[in-house]
């Protein structure tokens, strides 16, 4: 396919962020071997536009890691219980997951870049509620607002960064959501560096990150509006064909029982490990929050080598490693000491989330065509089950115990035999 006038000259205020990065000779052979990749190929990895979207996705998450890091400062200054405090994630969650779908799918029709920094304005109003919040309701609509702010971030970005991929799917969402996984790491860190010794209206800090992500949004809207929306439709469907109906119905019904698995798992770690930490091991909530945040890292870390492992030798391998992978390490977490659960816990988050950029990409080219819906529909499932997920495990938590549950949660990773049923893409586009 030609290149355009518009996609070559562009102006010099935008030439740095949309400069490409030449593609490795994996990259260029598949483009060679599948001529529809040809369009997407051609620009290379756009590096600056998915590192920029990365970028974004840390500020992003890291606003959204502050709000169960500073749980055990709001139980106390709140004299919340773990059910009232899982129902403050589930709020932010739900909020989250219920508009993610719809959003990616009317910007699947009706591309809207300006929605992320619309979104991120949204996020930078919640953590001002946040920061002076005064009851338990007000707590409540502060984290429903921080949610609109990530449902509308979530699937214009993926789309972003799936367009300046390059052909190179699996590694454009690995990095943008590595993004992500790094901020949600850094977020405890801030958290207990700055809010904890000062207090609730220390949150106001982070409205700092929440105004740096609208400036770098709006870049990436200026160079989305410049390379096309027609043009990024036709880049994002990657010449896939797709699965027919009973594969697709089939492939969700598989991908969503791994999401399952997955998040409820995750939740466990990013909503309740401090209060796990501190109670079977008596440490202090700082330490809890260093191995919250070793934890994290070892996500970041696993999200980021998932998506070019997955690129070379199939999404289905990459979600196979990662669930039966984990499961023993799981498994023995609850009888370990402090020392051996940091270890196990760095463990976990390593090969465990290594799975999210092959699910995502693998449902994308099972439904080509629709990222935004995809993108949406997955980010969606991991806030919403990370939500109920949440709101569930604290429930258990008054009535069982924390440790009681983190024993429950650890069969979680045998559900990935499930990946079994899944339907090969191969076939059809190249995993």
């Amino acid at each position: 396919m030609t290149t355009t006038t518009a996609d070559t000259a562009q102006p010099a205020h935008l030439a740095p962020l949309a400069a490409p990065v030449a593609p490795d000779a994996a990259a260029t052979t598949t483009a060679t071997a599948t001529p529809p990749l040809q369009d997407a190929t051609a620009h290379g990895f756009l590096l600056p536009i998915v590192g920029s979207a990365a970028f974004a996705h840390l500020l992003n998450d890291m606003i959204q890691a502050m709000l169960p890091s500073i749980f055990p400062m709001l139980k106390a200054n709140f004299s919340l219980s773990f059910g009232q405090i899982g129902i403050i994630a589930l709020v932010y969650q739900v909020t989250a997951s219920l508009l993610q779908p719809w959003i990616g799918f009317y910007t699947d029709k009706h591309p809207k870049p300006y929605l992320l920094p619309a979104g991120m304005c949204m996020t930078l109003l919640g953590v001002a509620l946040l920061a002076v919040a005064h009851s338990y309701p007000m707590l409540l609509v502060a984290a429903a607002v921080v949610g609109v702010g990530s449902a509308t971030f979530h699937p214009e970005a993926s789309r972003i960064a799936r367009l300046a991929s390059g052909g190179r799917f699996g590694t454009a969402q690995s990095t943008f959501q590595v993004g992500g996984n790094t901020g949600t790491a850094i977020g405890p860190l801030l958290t207990a560096a700055i809010v904890i010794p000062h207090g609730q209206p220390a949150v106001a800090w982070f409205m700092a990150a929440a105004l740096l992500a609208i400036f770098v949004l709006y870049r990436l809207t200026v160079w989305v509006r410049h390379h096309g929306a027609a043009k990024a439709r036709g880049l994002a469907r990657g010449g896939s064909e797709g699965l027919d109906r009973a594969g697709v119905v089939r492939a969700v019904a598989v991908i969503c029982v791994l999401m399952f698995a997955k998040f409820v798992y995750i939740a466990s770690f990013t909503n309740y490990f401090t209060f796990y930490l501190i109670e079977r091991f008596h440490v202090s909530v700082q330490t809890s929050q260093m191995f919250l945040f070793l934890f994290l890292a070892a996500v970041a870390a696993g999200t980021f080598a998932g998506g070019p492992v997955g690129d070379r030798i199939g999404r289905k391998a990459v979600i196979w490693i990662s669930f039966l992978g984990v499961a023993p390490f799981a498994l023995a977490l609850p009888h370990v000491g402090l020392a051996w659960t940091a270890v196990l816990a760095v463990v976990i988050g390593l090969v465990m989330s290594s799975a999210f950029a092959a699910l995502v990409v693998y449902a994308q080219e099972a439904v080509p065509g629709r990222v935004g819906l995809v993108s949406g529909l997955m980010f969606g499932l991991m806030f919403g089950i990370g939500g109920i997920g949440a709101a569930g495990l604290g429930d258990l938590a008054d009535i069982h115990g924390i440790v009681w549950v983190y024993g429950v949660t650890s069969f979680l990773p045998l559900l990935g035999l499930a990946t079994a049923l899944l339907p090969d893409t191969r076939k059809k586009a190249r995993a």
